[in-house]
């Protein structure tokens, strides 16, 4: 299509290229980034792909990263925790050397 002044229009909505999917991925889906996956899961590293996994929940162990950039170099990332919670230090009523473990704690 051609408008007054000879130039091309464009469509006002381009299709989305064969490769891109419809609809969000599922848990175990691959994926490219966290906006590919379901409510409920982010995209993470799964040996050398990414997959959807579940974003983690309270009580649930997870990854405390003490430096910047540190989370790409793991072979199995885990999710980050689900809103509202936070990745502390668990919390133990034992010894002093008490397990160095972090888990989903509210805030």
């Amino acid at each position: 299509e051609v408008d007054d002044i000879g130039t091309e229009v464009l469509p006002r909505r381009t299709p989305a290229p064969a490769w891109v999917p419809t609809a969000k991925g599922e848990e175990g889906d691959f994926c490219l980034r966290s906006s590919d996956c379901a409510a409920g899961l982010c995209c993470a590293r799964h040996f050398w792909s990414k997959i959807c996994k579940p974003v983690l929940r309270e009580g649930q162990v997870c990854t405390r990263h003490r430096r910047k950039g540190t989370h790409g170099l793991e072979i199995f990332q885990r999710c980050q925790c689900a809103e509202g919670l936070a990745c502390r230090l668990q919390r133990e009523h034992g010894p002093a050397d008490a397990s160095r473990l972090h888990t989903c704690q509210r805030h």
